[in-house]
């Protein structure tokens, strides 16, 4: 694995799945193949799930890890070419980023979309630059319409736990006072489409995603509809891609209460966190013993040492080929 941006790096995907569950039986088995080896990851939006589940898992491998919050511990970066240089971003991206693959041996980074322009979020610049002048593996933390490391740690998580062999799962849009972004709804649905699941994605309308994320799944414009006979109920916020950017509902009938979750097949209850209380979703739900969101964090750890296991492993068949 050479880079890991989409579920389209993954080779075999049950492998990876199958292999996170291994790491966290036995966490520190491949302490030794990230000697010597450093990951620098960059943060341009807060975090804390992805930026301490990284670090963990790196270290995990026996990695150094360097962390800098871009435009707070360095220079605000120009990501565009051919411009004159006099605003508010004092370097570009061609050097940033080749400086910092010149110190690291992966590059992760995190970047959110502006909800402006939707040409541009979907362009993905942010990763594409940093694709382009790094010059070493690259490790996506998150980007304007993806979020890949969630979207693995989710099909984890349900492997985990799921008790058919081919389990209904549902992500249902909920209510929220801002516009948030499509990346992980759209990375979700994306690696649903790829797994043996029944995929249902369920939103008021007008919240459609774009169709190449959206693939062959299910949509419900009626929760109640949606919530039968699930066995996991995905909620997650996201504003409109059509209408780009902009909140078209609060209805409070989307958020995930009890009377809804009854209606499932005793279904687990997942987020992938941060998630406001009572407005996605009840305290009655969240904090049922069918609620596995903290397990589910939790899984963060192993979906992030798992790739960047097979990241190094690709490195060290770079370098010493013979000995693959």
């Amino acid at each position: 694995m050479q880079n890991f941006t989409s579920v389209k790096d993954a080779y075999n995907i049950q492998n990876l799945v199958n292999e996170a569950l291994l790491m966290k039986k036995t966490p520190y088995a491949d302490k030794h193949i990230g000697k010597n080896r450093t990951l620098g990851l960059l943060f341009f939006n807060a975090s804390l799930r992805t930026r301490l589940s990284t670090q963990k898992a790196a270290q995990n491998l026996g990695m150094e890890v360097m962390i800098m919050n871009v435009g707070a511990d360095s220079w605000q970066l120009e990501m565009n070419e051919g411009v004159i240089m006099n605003g508010d971003k004092a370097e570009h991206i061609s050097e940033a980023a080749a400086v910092v693959g010149s110190y690291c041996d992966i590059v992760g980074v995190r970047s959110f979309p502006g909800l402006v322009d939707r040409e541009l979020d979907y362009s993905e610049q942010v990763l594409n630059q940093f694709l382009k002048y790094t010059g070493r593996p690259f490790l996506s933390l998150e980007s304007a319409t993806r979020h890949p490391l969630q979207s693995l740690t989710d099909l984890i998580t349900i492997n985990e736990f799921k008790t058919v062999e081919r389990p209904k799962v549902v992500l249902t849009w909920a209510p929220h006072v801002k516009a948030l972004p499509q990346c992980v709804p759209n990375s979700f649905s994306e690696w649903m489409n790829h797994a043996d699941v029944d995929f249902t994605i369920a939103h008021p309308k007008g919240y459609e995603l774009a169709p190449e994320f959206a693939g062959n799944a299910k949509i419900c414009y009626d929760p109640k509809e949606a919530y039968e006979g699930a066995d996991f109920i995905y909620a997650k916020n996201w504003s409109s891609y059509q209408d780009y950017g902009k909140i078209l509902s609060s209805d409070p009938a989307w958020m995930v209460d009890a009377a809804k979750m009854s209606l499932t097949n005793n279904a687990k209850f997942m987020h992938c966190l941060p998630v406001r209380r009572n407005l996605v979703v009840a305290d009655e739900v969240i904090d049922s013993p069918n609620s596995i969101v903290i397990q589910q964090a939790g899984n963060r750890v192993w979906a992030a040492q798992a790739v960047l296991k097979e990241m190094i492993l690709t490195i060290m068949r770079t370098e010493s080929p013979y000995l693959f």
